[in-house]
Parts: structure tokens; C-alpha cells; sequence
């Protein structure tokens, strides 16, 4: 992590906001204007997205990139072992196309691997004597044009060999592994028998599997997991990211295929996810506010102030609310309709704690749930609408502003910059409340929230800028002065936002080290001091509201 400095470098702007950006402009002179890209010829939205990393561990592959590598290592192979292309497809199919592995069990024992693969040098059944043969499956006796067979020589007529085919694909991707229709022959079905007599449908279905086979069959590469999404990604191992971003726009991790979660790691979100669709929450929700008839049994929510409860049909039992005794037993007496002075009484006497203390339990535990879950969700709503408004941006109102300020769009692509890295900072800034949610440590905990509190603050700041203040110059009549300097403060936010992120995602990554250095080098003070301070000490993390994410149950 870096030191806290660089971690506040945000924050420290934030006091000379206008100031900074009216005075010297040093810092973002023209010569850094390159970096956003000015002047250079217009990129598609995809493209901006994928580039937008700073790290690119990874290389996205398109279905004709997909099938090229295949036909390469297919060749590959039926070079360096002197075999047919269909023999190599075979090989590579058995093996989950690894080349390397083809190579050294086949150079190691030729023969085994003819047979284990059903790759056979001559038929293992004579040469028939006659004008007409047997099918194996129909017993019909066919020209012997109207027989095919594979390299074990049994023969079969063409309508019998399309049924079992067309069957087998049907059945799904266990096609690509077909051996002969003799239940003991080891003999492969090559490609080479799927063209000559499977229908059109299909063989598109065959070559679906055999396309989909490099992919899924490869630990090196994978699906895009977003909807409709054909892109595969080649994954380069050894990198400490695992956030990718494919072609479509969608960024996910590598490792568990959950979308894109840094800082959090993979376990913390499976965990997560769990607990926002499992029902122990609608548990704790039924406990904290409701209460079981004490006739029936089905839990009761108090929805009026009254301490009068009546039961739904058809038990319609009627008690109160505060001590569940049946409501006959009540009147003046005991309290009225707003108060119970058994329960009351009973209290005092401790026979309700165990029930108070499980349901306050669970009211906390729903209260600290809900506090995290609703800013997790927030946040994923307004990354939504940023990527719509980005969209919207580039669709329609960035012409109207390139005319309106006589620039070339290729030189407002800091708009779009500055659109990404919101939407970006949205997506750590939901999980970081995720990661908030399994943060045991109290005092790791304040440092992480004020952390937090300053990134939203930050990203605020962008926001308000990059679709506020760019309002003024899209109603304006024409070319205004004070745009260069809203370029200027726009690319300066942006590069500051993204730094303070990026801090942000190593501290969290790192464990918030940090705090734990801190905790150990105050060790050895004073014990004086430590008594001198002891409850009214402020950490790091104290010195400020940690923003939206402070637990209810933390003061």
C-alpha cells in the first residue's frame, strides 16, 4: 500500500477545489493532453472500454480467432506427427487440445495411443468378397456404394450411419468423442464422416461442440459469462488481477466468473451472494418484527400502535401483544390498550430476556444487513445510469457539443474518460461495501470507513462535474472561453479520482496493512499515555465521518 500521503492525495485537493483549478495549471499543461488522446482518429466504445485497464494480463478472442487457433494447432500437430487433419483432431479432442501432450504420449508410445484414441492403421474386420454387404445395424444387404465404414472396416449402410449420428449430436457435446456403431470397436468418427453424412442443421450443431471444445476443454481460456456474448478470453496466468473485460462492455473475474470484484476477493463474494439470496435474512426479518400466535402458532406483525392483537382467520385468537396472555385478561387495570403492567412486571422478573435478547439480536444483525446491502445495491444502480448516460453521451449529445464549441470530437474524448472511470470507481466503491460487511477488526474498520467516505466524496466531485457543469457549455450559443478550462478541470478530476481508486483497491487488497503497523508500533509507548487517552483516543478513521458506510452498531 502506499503511504497515506498518496492515499489522501484526493482529499488534500478537495481544499483548493475552485482555487486549484482557476490558478496555475502546471500540472495539466497541453503536453499531457496526449495521454486522453486529442487528436487522434475516433475508436469504438468497445475498444475505449478494453483499453480502459491499466493492466491488460489478457487477450479477448473473437469466433474467428477462436477457430484460426484451432485450425493452427490442428496443423500443428498433422505436421510434426505425419497425420491426417482429422486424425489430429481426434488426438486433440482426447487430450483437451493441449498440443504438448499430444506430442510426448504419442512420441512415447505410438501404438497405445493409435488404440486408446481410436486412431487404427488398417481395419480390424477382412475385406468382404461380393457386390453386396451386410449393414451392421439394419442387417439389409446394400450395394457396396451404399456401404461406409471407418477405419475398423465394419460396415454400415448410410441411412443407418446418418440416424446414429444425427442421434449422438443431438445428444449433445459427447458427439465430438463418437466411435464406431460395433459396441466393441475403439475405432474414432472423424469430421471427415460428419461431413460426408450428417445433415445441415446437423453439422452446424457438430461444429458448435467442436468450436466450443477449444474453449471450455482449455484452462488457459474461457466463455464470457455476460448474456449472448460469444468472446472467449485468453488468460495470461501469473498476473495478481483477475478482473477482465471483454469486448461486449462486461468486466468479470477470471477466477470465479462473478462480475468484476476488486478489491474483494472471490470468497468474500460467494459469500456475499449467498447471503443476499439465501432466507436467513427473511428470518431474522420474521423475528425481529413479528411474533408467534400463542394459539397457532404463525408469526404476527404489530402494524398499529394498539397492544391488542387479533389472530387472521380462522383462529382469530386475541392477545397482547407485550405479554401474549390471552386479551380477556386485560383491561384498565393492567394498562389499557397502549401498555401491560403483567409484562412489565414479568420483565423485571427476567422471564422475557432470553425472548428480548433473540429478538434484538436479530434486529441488529437485520439492521447491519440491510445498512450494507442497500448501499451495495445504491451503488450498482448508479453505475447502471452512468453507463447509460455514457451511452447517451456518445450517441447523441457529444455531436451537438462539437459543433456547439467548434472542437472535434476526437479531442472530447476526455468525456468519455471521465464517464469510465465513474462508472469504474461505482463498481469498487459497491463492492468495497461488500468487503465492509466482513471486516471483523473495530479498528481496521474506522480506517476503511474513512477511506471510504473520502472516495465517495471524490467520486461525487466527478460526477457533479462531468454532468453538471458540462450542462452550461451543451445549452450555450456558441464557442465559450471557459471550456478549455473546463477541459482542464475535468481531465484533472478524472486522473486524481482514478489515482485515489486505485490506492484505495491496493489498501483494501493489502488488508488495510496499515492500521496494523500503526497498532504495532504503538506498542511500546507510555503506559501513562495509554492511560491518559483510554476512551478518548481518536484513530485515523475518527477524524471524519467514514461516509455512508458506518455501521449502526458501531457507536
Amino acid at each position: 500500500m502506499d503511504s497515506d500521503d498518496d492515499m489522501l492525495d484526493a482529499h488534500d485537493m478537495e481544499s483548493g477545489d475552485d482555487d486549484y483549478y482557476s490558478g496555475g495549471t502546471d500540472d495539466y499543461d497541453d503536453s499531457d493532453e496526449t495521454d486522453y488522446g486529442f487528436g487522434e482518429a475516433d475508436a469504438d466504445d468497445s475498444a475505449i472500454i478494453a483499453s480502459h485497464r491499466s493492466q491488460i494480463n489478457y487477450v479477448v478472442l473473437k469466433e474467428e480467432d477462436i477457430r484460426r487457433h484451432q485450425n493452427d494447432d490442428v496443423g500443428r500437430v498433422s505436421v510434426v506427427l505425419s497425420i491426417t487433419d482429422v486424425e489430429a483432431s481426434i488426438l486433440l479432442l482426447h487430450y483437451h487440445w493441449s498440443v504438448s501432450k499430444v506430442h510426448d504420449e504419442w512420441f512415447a508410445d505410438e501404438e497405445r495411443i493409435r488404440r486408446t484414441v481410436g486412431i487404427l492403421e488398417g481395419p480390424v474386420v477382412p475385406t468382404p468378397e461380393g457386390r453386396e454387404l451386410t449393414c451392421g445395424i439394419c442387417f439389409e444387404s446394400y450395394p457396396l456404394e451404399q456401404i461406409v465404414s471407418v477405419s475398423c472396416g465394419h460396415p454400415f449402410c448410410t441411412t443407418c450411419w446418418t440416424g446414429y449420428i444425427s442421434t449422438t449430436i443431438n445428444d449433445g457435446p459427447g458427439c465430438l468423442m463418437l466411435k464406431c456403431p460395433e459396441p466393441s470397436c475403439p475405432a474414432a468418427i472423424g469430421r471427415d464422416m460428419i461431413d460426408k453424412l450428417a445433415c445441415k442443421e446437423d453439422k452446424e450443431k457438430y461444429y458448435r461442440y467442436f468450436l466450443r471444445s477449444y474453449i471450455e476443454d482449455n484452462r488457459k481460456m474461457k466463455w464470457c459469462p455476460a448474456p449472448g456474448c460469444e468472446h472467449a478470453i485468453d488468460f495470461a496466468a501469473g498476473t495478481e488481477s483477475y478482473d477482465v473485460s471483454c469486448l461486449c462492455s462486461y468486466s468479470f473475474c477470471w477466477n470465479c466468473t462473478e462480475e468484476a470484484h476488486r478489491p474483494v476477493d472471490c470468497d468474500t463474494v460467494g459469500k456475499w451472494i449467498l447471503k443476499n439470496s439465501a432466507e436467513s435474512e427473511n428470518m431474522n426479518w420474521i423475528l425481529a418484527n413479528s411474533k408467534p400466535c400463542p394459539r397457532c402458532k404463525r408469526p404476527i406483525e404489530k402494524n398499529h400502535g394498539c397492544m391488542h392483537m387479533t389472530c387472521t382467520p380462522p383462529c382469530k385468537h386475541e392477545f397482547c401483544w407485550l405479554c401474549l396472555n390471552a386479551w380477556t385478561e386485560h383491561g384498565e387495570r393492567t394498562g389499557g390498550f397502549y401498555a401491560c403492567n403483567r409484562y412489565e412486571a414479568a420483565k423485571q422478573e427476567g422471564l422475557y430476556d432470553e425472548a428480548e435478547r433473540r429478538r434484538e439480536m436479530a434486529k441488529n444483525s437485520l439492521e447491519r444487513y440491510t445498512h450494507y446491502y442497500e448501499r451495495w445495491a445504491s451503488n450498482q444502480v448508479s453505475r447502471q445510469k452512468a453507463m447509460g448516460d455514457l451511452q447517451k453521451m456518445q450517441s447523441e449529445k457529444l455531436g451537438k457539443l462539437s459543433d456547439i464549441q467548434c472542437t472535434p470530437e476526437s479531442q472530447l474524448k476526455f468525456i468519455a474518460e471521465a464517464w469510465l472511470q465513474i462508472i469504474e470507481c461505482r463498481r469498487v466503491l459497491k463492492w468495497t461495501y461488500a468487503y465492509g460487511y466482513y471486516l471483523p477488526d473495530h479498528a481496521k474498520r474506522q480506517f476503511f470507513e474513512y477511506l471510504q467516505g473520502e472516495a465517495e466524496s471524490g467520486l461525487e466531485r466527478l460526477h457533479k462535474c462531468v454532468e453538471k457543469d458540462l450542462e452550461v457549455f451543451q445549452i450555450a450559443d456558441g464557442p465559450s472561453d471557459e471550456f478549455n478550462h473546463f477541459r482542464t478541470k475535468l481531465t484533472g478530476l478524472t486522473s486524481i479520482t482514478k489515482t485515489y481508486f486505485e490506492n484505495l483497491v491496493k489498501a483494501l487488497e493489502n488488508g488495510l496493512a496499515d492500521v496494523d503497523i500503526q497498532a504495532a508500533s504503538s506498542k511500546p509507548a507510555n503506559s501513562k499515555s495509554s492511560s491518559k487517552t483510554k476512551g478518548g483516543g481518536k484513530g485515523k478513521g475518527s477524524s471524519k465521518n467514514g461516509g455512508s458506510s458506518r455501521n449502526p452498531d458501531d457507536n
